[in-house]
């Protein structure tokens, strides 16, 4: 004769559900990990828009230097012209040289000007953009697992 025992909660059975999480923990883990991803794109964010700050910082003020030194070439050959005019050869040859060199250095500050305001177009966060692109695609793949 045997009887029929209920399946016991021994060691082998606790063990088993020992790695099954509750839904609730799984969600609340999900949730946790979903915040940290979404500080961390926020933080990229921060950061690239910073430096990218940092650059059109850096070309502003080239271009204000490139506009001032411009703006000094002009006086310089207003003087120049007025030399050319009223004093013999030596006066007004000086003054050509010198805005030759200040229009030099106005030509030199615009390109390095231009350069750093092209390399931190466009003015968006294109690292995290593409980041976030990609974290969302990969939220949806496990979401249809």
């Amino acid at each position: 004769m045997s009887t029929m025992q209920p399946p016991s909660a021994g060691p082998d059975r606790r063990r088993a559900h020992a790695t099954d999480e509750p839904v609730s923990e799984l969600v609340q883990r999900a949730s946790q990990q979903l915040t940290e991803l979404v500080r961390g794109e926020l933080r990229l964010a921060q950061a690239e828009m910073r430096e990218k700050g940092k650059r059109y910082g850096k070309g502003g003020g080239l271009f204000g230097g490139a506009g001032v030194v411009g703006f000094l070439t002009l006086q310089a050959l207003v003087a120049t012209g007025i030399a050319a005019l009223a004093v013999p050869l030596p006066v007004w040859a000086a003054a050509l040289i010198v805005t030759a060199v200040l229009g030099v250095i106005a030509a030199v500050l615009a390109i390095r000007g231009k350069k750093q305001v092209d390399q931190a177009a466009p003015p968006t966060p294109e690292q995290t953009v593409e980041s976030v692109k990609a974290d969302v695609a990969e939220i949806k793949e496990s979401a249809h697992r």
